[in-house]
């Protein structure tokens, strides 16, 4: 008869109202689902109980597993992260996820054979099938993905956090050195654009950015230090800014034991500059830096001047308007150094506005899901001696940062002359941005540097669109 015979698809010509097709469609579904919310079910009732024994035990582990994982991170998040960052836990559970997909996929496609595909009407074949079809390509990606962001994760851990040397907070508080180049094959020596330290609480995460100008003079060198044995009286001889520490070491690494002249003695310097003991470094190269941000979709800020792009060796090619601005990687790299049309103390307060900017907007969903791209840009922006033992801190206190007001102070005019720092009172005002509530007065003022206006209200109103309000505040989210 035609409701007997097998159709080209596999199906028969049944009619698809029978109640003996209702019931088989319904079957075939319910095996799908099965298999999809408990991996073996199927098995278990219509196929291989073995397998399905097998496959049921295997998923139930693993549900243990992640309910371990979820309590361990209730309670100690940065062991956590410590076992999310380990190289042998990552790659073991990149092969486990390929094993896992693998045989996730050949159960769904032995409960679609469960469901008696050549018994199954026409209309209810192609939507069991189509359905099967999707259950394996929607395993097949997100597993795939997971060992694949697994693999990506393992690789950038071990290029960029390649050191060994684990640092110790030193009086509660992490103090990394970030400094930013454009240093290239077509430039001589690396000057940094931007020298910063972040000053971080080991206990609370609570963040201090330190803004050092590039064009301090007479800076000091720890005693014993070769910087200070060739300049006892500071860093004198002409054209000698902070800035150029790096390259004078670099250029006389003959006099250096170390393998990275330059950035030992830059970090020695500053060291003596603010009174901090540095933990770690980070060299940021800009154009990588840029990448990163187009990584992640570009970065939200609120743009206080309008800000040139170009100048810097070549015409002016447009600018960036002020207001909420969602900036590209090239409009955010250029929002932070530009100084064409105004100054170094209004470039310093704008590239903390785009640091606090990146604190608050990269989470873990948007790290995770660009990962590849992020890793990319790191990989190329990213040269830092921050080891690989150390990033499950460093993880969870960016979580507690980005949970909370990050401060900063930069030694700029008029309370820090460049040209002749008092580098007592720079060490005391460092102090007190890192110290308790105890808060030195001068710390207090609005230091920055405003042309006289007419009024009062004129005054205000330029206060509040002066980017250099950045280099000195409790809350880096009001004044950005």
């Amino acid at each position: 008869m035609l409701h007997d015979r097998t159709s080209s698809l596999g199906g028969t010509y049944v009619d698809p109202t029978s109640a003996t097709a209702r019931i088989q469609f319904r079957r075939a579904l319910t095996l799908a689902a099965m298999t999809f919310v408990l991996p073996g079910s199927a098995q278990l009732v219509q196929g291989n109980k073995r397998v399905g024994r097998i496959a049921i035990r295997i998923w139930l582990a693993l549900l243990a597993l992640a309910a371990v994982f979820v309590l361990i991170s209730l309670m100690d998040r940065q062991f956590l992260f410590g076992l999310a960052t380990n190289a042998s836990l990552l790659t073991l559970g990149r092969w486990l996820l390929v094993a896992l997909a693998l045989g996730w996929i050949a159960l769904i496609v032995d409960a679609w054979r469960l469901g008696r595909p050549r018994e199954l009407a026409r209309p209810h074949l192609a939507i069991s099938t189509v359905l099967h079809g999707a259950l394996v390509a929607g395993t097949a990606a997100v597993l795939f993905f997971a060992s694949h962001t697994m693999s990506v994760m393992n690789g950038f851990t071990d290029t960029v956090f390649a050191s060994n040397t684990v640092s110790k907070p030193h009086d509660g508080r992490y103090n990394v050195l970030l400094m930013g180049t454009d240093s290239g094959n077509d430039r001589v020596g690396m000057r940094p654009d931007s020298i910063n330290v972040a000053s971080i609480d080991a206990d609370t995460g609570k963040a201090v950015i330190i803004g050092l100008p590039r064009n301090l003079e007479n800076v000091p060198f720890p005693k014993g230090s070769v910087m200070r044995q060739q300049f006892p009286n500071g860093f004198d001889c002409d054209g000698c800014y902070l800035n150029a520490v790096n390259t004078w070491a670099n250029d006389h690494a003959d006099l250096f034991t170390t393998k990275e002249p330059g950035i030992d003695a830059t970090m020695g310097a500053v060291e003596q500059i603010t009174g901090l003991k540095l933990n770690y470094y980070a060299l940021v190269n800009m154009k990588g830096f840029s990448k990163l941000i187009d990584a992640v979709g570009g970065v939200r800020i609120h743009v206080r001047e309008r800000t040139a792009i170009g100048g810097i060796g070549s015409p002016i090619r447009g600018y960036i308007e002020a207001g909420d601005q969602k900036l590209s990687g090239d409009k955010a790299l250029w929002y932070a150094r530009s100084r064409v049309e105004n100054d170094d103390w209004s470039r310093m307060g704008r590239q903390k506005c785009v640091m606090n900017a990146m604190v608050r907007q990269l989470n873990p969903q948007k790290v995770i899901m660009n990962m590849q791209d992020i890793a990319t840009s790191s990989s190329a922006m990213l040269h830092t001696s921050i080891p690989r033992q150390d990033l499950n801190v460093f993880m969870d206190l960016a979580l507690k940062t980005k949970s909370q007001p990050i401060a900063s102070v930069s030694l700029v005019p008029p309370v820090i002359y460049t040209g002749n720092p008092d580098y007592d009172k720079v060490r005391r005002l460092v102090s007190d941005a890192v110290g308790s509530s105890k808060r030195n007065p001068e710390l207090q003022k609005a230091a920055l540097v405003t042309a006289k206006l007419p009024t009062i209200e004129a005054q205000a109103e330029a206060k509040k669109k002066d980017p250099r309000k950045a280099n000195r505040s409790a809350n880096l989210d009001e004044s950005c």
